[in-house]
């Protein structure tokens, strides 16, 4: 029932997505979806954690309702 409820909310753009920018790479990453706020907030962690040992760097997370497209954007330099 959750996973239904999950991709209802995100078909109406209501799902709660981890959006984190970084400036090297210059990227922005989209990771969910999730049913509430504080699901995506206990999962951001691991995610920043990931990206960190790839060598990311300048880092910026928000969680927020979105429904975004692409999953990674790659931003020109």
């Amino acid at each position: 029932m959750k996973e239904f409820l999950t991709r209802f909310l995100n078909q109406i753009g209501q799902a709660f997505w981890v959006e984190i920018k970084t400036e090297v790479p210059n990227c922005t990453y989209y990771f969910g979806p999730f049913l509430t706020e504080q699901e995506a907030h206990t999962e951001k962690d691991g995610y920043w954690e990931d990206l960190e040992a790839e060598g990311a760097q300048g880092i910026q997370m928000v969680v927020k309702r979105c429904r975004p497209t692409e999953l990674t954007i790659e931003e020109e330099a």
